[in-house]
């Protein structure tokens, strides 16, 4: 194997890496896929280093290496990408005749699969209605936490379409949540009106990146453990902001 096709396989793997960083695949599931990939292509070994923001990575065959470094931009989770990268290291393994180009090209062509938009804001409304509740909540908090919770998810969503930072896109949405789920107490709608302003924000709760930082902690990725443990960290204040706000202005004593 010479210089230049070596090259062009650790691109190849390393593109695969980021992209599976970028859309939240656990770092012990993107080490893998690396290592899988470099033995498929015909290298001897894949060495690999991750940080929240960035993925270096190197390939050994016989004497020969070759070290490279990608960027990796914080995309939303998006778990179809990472089972499409799995699903082509499963062929590249199967077939030994696979190259470096082709897999350059089947990730140029991999994008990631949405639910409907109405069907997801219809889901996320329903589900914060069923966590209320299940805390007792009476009819009318029922259906003005769906209706919090299904505005608030929309302007995610629209947030989101325009490319706003992250936090802003959460402190956002958590005020007018609350805003919306103040009508339960305001317009005296509803005798459980804690449950509905506390459960018209659940939508908002970061478990993916806190799940896989306690996954990255235990398997040894520190630094990977503490980055995904800090944004969620500042996602939860960015939500918690937009509703101390919220009740600032509309003088909401409390949950």
């Amino acid at each position: 194997m010479n210089y230049k096709e070596q090259t062009k396989i650790t691109r190849a793997i390393i593109k695969s890496a980021v992209i599976m960083l970028e859309f939240g695949a656990e770092s012990i599931l993107i080490e893998q896929t690396a290592q899988r990939l470099g033995k498929a292509l015909g290298v001897d070994s894949v060495e690999i280093s991750l940080i929240p923001s960035a993925i270096v990575l190197t390939t050994l065959k016989d004497l020969q290496s070759v070290t490279t470094t990608r960027r990796a931009h914080h995309k939303p989770i998006n778990m179809s990408i990472v089972c499409d990268i799995q699903k082509m290291t499963i062929d590249a393994e199967k077939n030994s005749n696979i190259s470096a180009d082709f897999i350059t090209d089947t990730l140029k062509n991999i994008e990631p699969k949405y639910y409907n938009k109405w069907l997801l804001v219809f889901m996320v409304g329903l589900s914060c209605a069923s966590f209320a509740y299940l805390r007792g909540v009476d009819l009318n908090g029922f259906f003005i936490t769906f209706l919090a919770a299904s505005i608030a998810m929309m302007i995610r969503h629209q947030l989101a379409k325009k490319r706003f930072i992250l936090i802003l896109t959460f402190g956002i949405t958590a005020f007018f949540a609350t805003v919306i789920a103040n009508l339960a107490s305001s317009l005296n709608l509803s005798s459980t009106p804690s449950i509905v302003l506390s459960a018209s924000v659940l939508l908002l709760v970061p478990g993916f990146p806190f799940i896989n930082s306690m996954l990255d902690a235990t398997k040894g990725y520190l630094s990977m453990a503490w980055g995904r443990w800090m944004q969620a960290s500042l996602l939860t204040l960015a939500t918690t902001i937009g509703i101390i706000i919220a009740m600032s202005i509309l003088n909401i004593k409390g949950w």
